[in-house]
């Protein structure tokens, strides 16, 4: 994982750096991290790695997967003028997934945790869909 952390980190500290250099001239950088988000395109998946996708929301704190809504959502946000001073941040999408290890602490279930649905052309992954 240490591969992943770097990208991460360096996608992070680059954020900052090109919205301090570039700021004068009324540019904002901001980035957006998704964490595991549930999108038609886990149906591509091979079978076998189908169980593995089903299994990643118990290591969220939310208990799980995101959706596309909930990306889009925060980057419209940085989009519009209500985003004019915020310049250099990251901002998380992933249920607080990267703030721990399921393995070295377990989690309480989720209970108050409702998915935003405001993407009108979301398709669900058949694999989510409930029989």
């Amino acid at each position: 994982m240490g591969h992943s952390g770097a990208a991460r980190a360096g996608m992070a500290s680059f954020t900052q750096t090109a919205a301090y250099e570039w700021g004068y001239a009324g540019v904002r950088v901001n980035a957006v991290a998704p964490g595991w988000i549930a999108s038609s395109g886990m149906d591509t998946y091979p079978d076998e790695f189908k169980a593995v996708l089903k299994k990643l929301k118990d290591a969220v704190p939310l208990k799980r997967l995101g959706n596309e809504a909930e990306i889009s959502s925060p980057v419209c946000f940085l989009l519009s003028d209500a985003a004019n001073f915020i310049s250099g941040t990251v901002i998380r999408v992933d249920g607080a997934a990267s703030q721990g290890n399921i393995a070295l602490y377990p989690l309480e279930k989720s209970k108050n945790s409702t998915p935003y649905d405001g993407f009108h052309r979301a398709v669900t992954a058949e694999l989510f869909k409930k029989g």
